[in-house]
């Protein structure tokens, strides 16, 4: 069984950090692009962040970058999300999902595999 599993979320205060992991198992995503998505209460789920299969690209959406950065170790089967200078605005369900592609998409019906999502609460 294919399970992405995400974690590392909770409650931290503006300007703080954290480190969401996603660990997959039951295949390996190695030749996979990984995303970062997330989802603030009564609103659509939105695309954050995505790596391509070697971590050679990357991509961001405006609201995050420059605060976020996204990894991966293949070796581990595991994405990460780096977060930093966080803001209230950035609560929200993060998931990770693993693309079909290889190379870097943003599109959420791009992405097969999702996890079950991590809260992260910012508090001002």
């Amino acid at each position: 069984q294919v399970q992405l599993v995400e974690s590392g979320g909770g409650l931290v205060q503006a300007g703080g950090s954290l480190r969401l992991s996603c660990a997959a198992s039951g295949r390996t995503f190695s030749r996979n692009a990984m995303g970062w998505f997330r989802q603030a209460a009564g609103k659509e789920r939105e695309f954050i962040a995505a790596i391509s299969w070697s971590g050679g690209s990357t991509y961001y959406v405006d609201s995050v970058k420059g605060r976020f950065t996204i990894s991966r170790d293949n070796a581990k089967n595991t994405v990460y999300l780096q977060m930093n200078s966080l803001k209230p605005e950035d609560t929200a369900v993060y998931y990770c999902a693993a693309a079909s592609s290889s190379t870097v998409v943003t599109r959420g019906t791009w992405y097969d595999y999702w996890g079950q999502g991590t809260q992260v609460t910012v508090s001002s």
